[in-house]
């Protein structure tokens, strides 16, 4: 003959259950949430071009640069000032103003893959340019 339970044993079994069912989704939130904060995105670097060589070359050091989308490039004057960073077919990455003190610098960020050819306006003539490609 089966045995009757009375509503605290079910009551109990019931409160176990669901202790149980909400450690088991307590655990599974945890899983998930770890793929979601362990996933760092690659940090965006920052590449250095110097606007004259050591030696007083008018030439930018290096004169041709590869970065991954979202790197920056920071153009520093060397030597031979004046200088300045125009690009042939990006404007908005051009820095028109001279610079003159050792030290003084421009930066753009890359966002789009393609090749960025560029010069000194002053020393164009004396063979001052450079390429950004962005992968």
């Amino acid at each position: 003959m089966p045995t009757k339970r009375n509503s605290y044993s079910i009551y109990r079994e019931l409160n176990q259950m669901a202790r149980k069912i909400s450690l088991l989704l307590s655990a599974l939130v945890l899983v998930v949430s770890t793929f979601f904060f362990n996933v760092n995105p690659a940090a965006a670097e920052t590449v250095e071009v110097k606007m004259g060589s050591d030696n007083g070359m008018l030439k930018f050091v290096p004169e041709t640069v590869t970065i991954k989308s979202g790197d920056t490039v920071k153009w520093e004057n060397n030597k031979m000032s004046p200088h300045n960073v125009v690009f042939e077919k990006a404007a908005d990455k051009s820095h028109k103003n001279l610079v003159f003190s050792p030290g003084d610098s421009y930066e753009s960020t890359f966002s789009e893959a393609g090749e960025y050819s560029y010069y000194c306006e002053p020393h164009r003539g004396a063979g001052m340019v450079g390429k950004v490609v962005v992968q």
